[in-house]
């Protein structure tokens, strides 16, 4: 099935596009594709005789497998970039050939990103590059004409331009021009002939010419034979165009003259400079030999296959000589290998036959020319060419190139992405080079085949860094050979991380217990949150979400580490103000945009026994007086009151128990120990005390313990009339205190009285004696007798007192100054309350020490003691 389709002029192309539709069939596929690739000069009418010959294929050969329709479509200078250009040889590197993006008509800033970049067809090795920020093509490596076409008259390159995003081939000729880089070489550097002095003038000896690697001009064009009196030269060309010298006999030869004679053949190019190569002719005058060797075939054609293993007989060639003796015996040698390597064949110079001697290669050179010489015995030549074909076996595996791939890959990257290019060659041909590519592991890429020998790797799947992070994606090539070869080629692909995964925490909630009390920073608990992304995108960074706990901001409760998750308390909880309240943690990651979950942590808080039981019932000591009565007929188990108490503790720190700890009759009453209930042990009898004391303490079950006691007062009566004075119950307790508190009251105002008056006495007893001492410095006063605040300084001591003295003497001194504070609570002392006095008023005070205001003074204070001490001694001997 075939069609063709002519479409509208597309912009930018010069030229119709022709579409060719058929079902894939390699061979005609194959030949169509290299007809248009020969002759893209043509006009459109190139490309219907293209489809009739591939329709004539079709119906000759049947070579169209069905395997599926594919549609090759061909644009002119465009979809396939038939671009030619013409180089010459040995150019330098970085040489510019032309401009390939105006050429094309591409886009200079987007060939970077394009990736563009020129293959040579059926060769790894770069000659040729594209400058990305001009669009040049350059010479990236030396040029050899002579290396890639050897002596043909054309030398052209072929290379590719491809180019992604999208996928585009441009196919690009080079035309190589020669320059005269090489100079003519003889086959052998000395050519002996021997020739009879019989023969006549005008006979000719043949000379293998020179050879020059380089073609037209610069090859071999004219020769120079050094003067001499018998011999000129000239040049003949055989019928199949190969020339050779022949040596002319100008003069006849006279062996008694001269038996020998060299001459020097120089063979010049016609290359700019010329460059020149030369051969010694030996010449030998002998007596009589009239015939020159024949070959039966002056071209021998003969096919090898490739690989041919060695000794491997080739041809046979055969030359016969009509002399007899030694002039007909004939010898064969190789004296022109048009540039074919020595080693590959060898010849057997007695039989002709030629063997293989060296290694065959059909994909290094499909045919060779070598030129056999026969010679007799005297030196008569001729020679005859022998033409090798070498034929192709399924000796080369596909090879498999990475022209490009994309790593790494997005893991968002949608299915249908192209990663990579991958190029298959076999350098085998025909059936031999068709390849079939695909992938062997289970993995979400698959190849499309895009243009010529080019497949695209696409995904086929979404990708999951988290799932796979990278894929060993291997690719197999097999050809149509027999039989078949095949190669593989691993490709190593990375999926780049995408933000796409929140941080998660690795439990639903988490739960925190701490103790009351507890110190500032102490730490509560760990969250926990893992993100399966990769570097900054898995980098979790924690913090409190913002709210309030008991109308204060939960900062001011808890705090959390943002690298570590570690919870950590900032205050000390109190269990009775609140038992437990929640936070948010938010786990934030580092990507862009980032992404965070949040989770809850509630904070439980534990009881410790830090509080004491609290009674509500009796009325704690010193607020109010409780007293119960207790009829006297009450019997035994009778409630007679209850202790109620409660503690702000939970728990066993709030369970209570009571007991009695001390009262007027041990055995009279009892307490529950769980309900506090006061009842009678036995019946209350005549003999049992009106007055009954029970102090009750109250004990809670906490580690340790706390406890609290109250008293409970109790009379035994029927009626209130028989209840006498209640105050003196709570005396009687209060007595034995008292009166502890009235002796050390009345010894310590005894000893102070005492004291005092000794004190005064020996003041004054020491004055009458020595009335001088004090101001001639006789005698030192001691700091500690006269202490400068003897009153409290914050007035909260237990004795406040009442009045402050000071007294400032100077030894040697007539004058002193003498201070009177009313009262230590006054912080400034008024000027006019400092008295002066003079020496001489020591002495009149002295002298009159009863009327003095000292004197006074003292018996003021003594008064006073006096007052203060007859009542207290009154109080006490009352009680």
């Amino acid at each position: 099935m075939l069609g063709l389709l002519c479409t509208p002029p597309i912009t930018g192309v010069r030229h119709p596009v022709f579409f060719i539709a058929l079902h894939k069939g390699y061979s005609c596929l194959e030949d169509a594709y290299d007809r248009a690739a020969h002759f893209h000069h043509l006009n459109s009418l190139v490309f219907l005789s293209v489809a009739g010959y591939c329709q004539k294929m079709f119906h000759t050969q049947g070579v169209f497998p069905c395997f599926g329709l594919v549609f090759v479509f061909f644009v002119l200078h465009s979809a396939h970039g038939d671009l030619s250009y013409s180089v010459q040889e040995e150019l330098k590197r970085g040489s510019v050939i032309g401009n390939i993006a105006k050429d094309l008509g591409l886009e200079v800033g987007r060939l970077s990103a394009r990736k563009a970049r020129v293959d040579m067809e059926g060769n790894d090795k770069q000659y040729c590059g594209i400058n990305l920020r001009s669009g040049d093509l350059i010479v990236a490596d030396r040029i050899d004409r002579e290396e890639h076409c050897g002596e043909k008259p054309s030398c052209v390159l072929r290379f590719e331009l491809l180019l992604e995003n999208p996928l585009e081939l441009h196919r690009l000729s080079l035309q190589v021009q020669d320059v005269n880089d090489n100079a003519p070489v003889f086959p052998k550097d000395i050519i002996k002939l021997e020739i009879r002095e019989s023969a006549v003038k005008g006979a000719r000896y043949r000379i293998n010419a020179a050879q020059d690697a380089d073609i037209g001009k610069n090859s071999v064009q004219s020769y120079i034979l050094q003067q001499n009196a018998n011999f000129v030269f000239n040049i003949q060309t055989t019928s199949a165009g190969s020339k050779f010298g022949e040596l002319v006999l100008d003069k006849e030869l006279d062996r008694e003259e001269q038996q020998e004679m060299k001459l020097l053949l120089t063979a010049v190019d016609g290359g700019s400079p010329q460059r020149s190569g030369t051969v010694v002719i030996h010449v030998i005058v002998l007596d009589a030999n009239d015939n020159a060797p024949v070959f039966t075939q002056a071209i021998y054609a003969t096919t090898l296959k490739e690989n041919s293993p060695l000794k491997t007989p080739i041809i046979t060639v055969s030359a016969t000589d009509a002399d007899e003796g030694v002039n007909g015996e004939v010898t064969y040698e190789f004296i022109r290998r048009s540039d074919t390597p020595g080693n590959l064949f060898s010849l057997d110079q007695k039989t002709g036959e030629i063997i293989v001697s060296g290694d065959i290669d059909y994909e290094e050179r499909s045919k060779y020319e070598v030129f056999v010489e026969a010679k007799d015995g005297y030196g008569l030549s001729t020679e005859a060419k022998v033409v090798i074909d070498v034929t192709d076996v399924n000796d080369n595996a596909p090879v498999i190139q990475l022209k490009s791939v994309s790593d790494p890959i997005p893991e968002n990257a949608p299915p249908g992405t192209e990663v990579g290019i991958i190029n298959v060659q076999d350098r085998d041909s025909e059936s031999n080079r068709q390849v079939h590519c695909s992938i062997q592991q289970n993995v979400p890429f698959k190849l499309v085949a895009s243009i010529k020998n080019y497949y695209s790797l696409v995904t086929t799947g979404h990708l999951d860094r988290e799932v796979v992070s990278d894929y060993n994606i291997t690719i197999r090539a097999t050809d149509e050979g027999s039989p078949p070869l095949s190669s593989s080629k691993t490709v190593h692909l990375s999926v780049a991380d995408i933000n796409d995964n929140p941080p998660e925490f690795e439990e639903q909630s988490y739960s925190a217990y701490v103790s009351e009390n507890n110190k500032p920073g102490s730490a509560l608990c760990s969250v926990s949150a893992r993100d399966p992304d990769w570097r900054q995108n898995g980098t979790v960074i924690y913090s409190l979400l913002g709210g309030e706990v008991n109308s204060a901001p939960v900062s001011s409760y808890v705090s959390v580490n943002g690298d570590t998750g570690l919870i950590h308390a900032v205050r000390s909880f109190d269990y009775e103000q609140f038992r437990s309240f929640k936070v948010q943690v938010m786990a934030r990651d580092n990507g862009s945009p980032p992404l965070s979950s949040n989770v809850s942590v509630s904070v439980f808080i534990s009881d410790v026994n830090d509080n004491s039981p609290q009674i509500l019932y009796p009325a704690p000591e010193g607020n109010s007086f409780m007293t119960e009565l207790v009829p006297k007929g009450a019997h035994g188990g009778s409630l007679v009151s209850k202790v109620i108490a409660v503690d702000a503790d939970s728990g066993q720190n709030a369970w209570l128990s009571y007991q009695i700890v001390k009262s007027t009759d041990a055995g009279l009453f009892t307490i529950g120990v769980h309900s506090g209930e006061i009842r009678t042990q036995r019946d209350i009898s005549e003999s049992d005390s009106m007055k009954q004391n029970l102090v009750v303490s109250v004990k809670d079950n906490g580690q340790p313990s706390l406890s609290a006691t109250c008293s409970m007062y109790l009379l035994i009566s029927d009626n209130l009339a028989e209840v006498p004075e209640l105050k003196d119950i709570s005396y009687e307790e209060k007595n034995s205190k008292l009166t502890s508190y009235l002796i050390i009251a009345l010894v310590s105002v005894s000893t102070f009285f005492l004291t005092f008056i000794i004190i005064i006495l020996g003041v004054r007893f020491c004055r009458r004696r020595k009335p001088r001492l004090l101001f001639d410095g006789a005698v030192a006063i001691p700091s500690a007798y006269l202490p400068p605040n003897y009153a409290d300084v914050d007035g909260t001591g237990t004795l406040r007192s009442a009045y402050n003295y000071d007294a400032y003497l100077t030894t040697g001194s007539r004058t002193s100054d003498f201070k009177f504070v009313s009262s230590y609570n006054d912080n400034t002392l008024p000027a006019d309350q400092t008295l002066r006095k003079s020496p001489s008023d020591f002495a009149d005070v002295f002298g009159d020490s009863d009327n003095s205001p000292e004197v006074r003074a003292h018996f003021s204070i003594l008064s006073s003691l006096h007052t203060f001490l007859v009542p207290s001694m009154c109080v006490f001997f009352c009680y």
